[in-house]
């Protein structure tokens, strides 16, 4: 019991695996990643260079659960008293723990030669997982079975996922007028590695029995897929080479076209309802990876209900090995557990934003060329205002439905040199959370700094949220 205790701690503590949401950095022009989580944002550069694996690094953790201060704070209280309040029946099966680590290894973008159109390509890492809070399974780990006569412990309640991939993509930025712009980003999927078990199905029963006290059935139909891992446990199991060497190969090879391959695409849009009001919107990864190298599935999959051992005295006495030796070999027959290899599909969690902006205040000379102006549609320059507001909606699809986030924000440019934006969000991870970054344009030289849940970092041990973006660019808008 105490090592099961320590598990659930564990991951408390590490928080791993987020929502993903973006809300700071979406609809930033001045920072050209803006066109990852939009590539029909309207975009005023000549081109657009990222410092190789400097470009952008973010990462996210979410847990809306029990927290490690819930848990291990000093307040008096016995600790197994706060696992069975704060865990065991403080927490419910859409309860998560879940988190992002990107690294954006390449971003390169240029206007063509027609100067509406603005093409750009590059390559970033994702590690993205999510596991829920198996409550059924944890109660009766933490209770055991001898409370609960007739309630069906339910074995969906086991529900995780988790990947690591290199993705390469390829954007088209097109102005159809001054008012709108459409975009879309071809994308392709190398997988490192993956697992998951989402579609579990089953319970365990315990009811009164008819030849001994109790009878219990379980009901199981679990299947767990993997892929990429087995390979790389090898490595770490092999003393015969060094490990660094040999993981290193392992992922430049999957990095490159050797790992599991799909195909996704990314969608955008951005209208000016007005001189002052802008909507925009986009769907991203739209795909699919397709799992056939070092894959290792398990399934338990079978029914089956016992009394436990009948023992008939004097009869028994000197085979007791025996009589559970067939106990085992019943159950297994009923539920075979079996390991072996197949093919799967996984799809990526797509995600949704939308946003309405309204400036105002003074207006900014932009940096972009003086001399870019559409032959069909008249002069493109946009307007740069000193202040935005506006709403945000971020949705991101998940095992268990559509997470959804809403968020209000407050742009202020100070000219060309400087932007600061905050936002406030709502979502099932905390209601306080107050986000704020910053763009600087030193010349040639952007550099951006974004961060979310700011009252959180009074006391990481009880934050539910917490974000950080960090990148460097260079960026030329043309001779004026």
């Amino acid at each position: 019991m105490r090592i099961f205790n320590f598990l659930i701690f564990t991951l408390l503590l590490i928080n791993k695996v987020s929502p993903q949401n973006k809300q700071i950095l979406y609809d930033f022009e001045e920072i050209p990643q803006s066109l990852l989580v939009n590539p029909g944002m309207k975009t005023n550069y000549s081109w657009h260079s990222s410092v190789p694996l400097l470009g952008g690094f973010s990462l996210y953790a979410a847990n809306s659960g029990a927290t490690p201060s819930d848990l291990f704070g000093n307040d008096g209280i016995p600790y197994n008293d706060k696992f069975r309040d704060k865990v065991a029946y403080g927490m419910n099966v859409r309860d998560e723990i879940s988190g992002t680590f990107q690294l954006n290894i390449i971003d390169v973008g240029f206007r063509g030669r027609n100067d509406e159109n603005y093409y750009s390509f590059g390559l970033y890492s994702e590690m993205d997982g999510i596991g829920y809070f198996p409550k059924d399974i944890i109660t009766l780990a933490h209770e055991g079975n001898a409370n609960f006569i007739g309630k069906k412990f339910n074995l969906e309640h086991v529900k995780s996922r988790g990947e690591a991939v290199f993705v390469y993509h390829l954007g088209f930025n097109k102005r159809i007028s001054s008012d709108l712009t459409l975009g879309a980003r071809a994308k392709l999927y190398s997988s490192i590695m993956n697992f998951q078990t989402t579609k579990n199905k089953g319970y365990l029963l315990t009811t009164q029995g008819e030849n001994n006290l109790l009878r219990t059935t379980l009901d199981a139909d679990i299947k767990i897929q993997t892929s990429g891992i087995f390979e790389i446990k090898d490595v770490l199991d092999d003393e015969s080479q060094a490990n660094g060497s040999g993981i290193s190969s392992i992922l430049s090879k999957r990095a490159l076209f050797g790992g599991d391959l799909g195909l996704g695409f990314d969608l955008g849009f951005t209208y000016n309802l007005d001189k002052r009001t802008t909507i925009s919107g986009s769907l991203l990864d739209v795909g699919f990876i397709y799992h056939t190298k070092d894959t290792r599935t398990y399934s338990l999959k079978g029914i089956a209900s016992t009394e436990g051992v009948e023992v008939f005295l004097p009869a028994d006495l000197n085979n007791g090995q025996d009589q559970w030796q067939v106990l085992i070999d019943d159950i297994e027959a009923l539920i075979p557990f079996t390991v072996y290899s197949e093919n799967y599909i996984t799809f990526r969690p797509t995600k949704l934003n939308a946003s309405v902006r309204h400036d105002y205040g003074e207006l900014i000379e932009p940096k972009e060329n003086c001399n870019c102006t559409s032959k069909v549609n008249g002069n493109s320059r946009r307007k740069i205002y000193k202040n935005s507001y506006g709403g945000h909606l971020y949705a991101i699809n998940r095992p268990r439905g559509p997470q959804v986030a809403l968020s209000a924000f407050y742009q202020h440019r100070l000219g060309n040199f400087m932007t600061l934006k905050s936002s406030y969000t709502v979502d099932k991870f905390s209601f306080t959370n107050i986000g704020i970054g910053a763009s600087l344009q030193a010349g040639p030289v952007n550099m951006y700094i974004l961060a979310d849940n700011l009252l959180g970092y009074r006391n990481l041990a009880d934050s539910h949220y917490a974000s950080f973006q960090f990148g460097i660019n260079i960026i030329s808008w043309g001779k004026n």
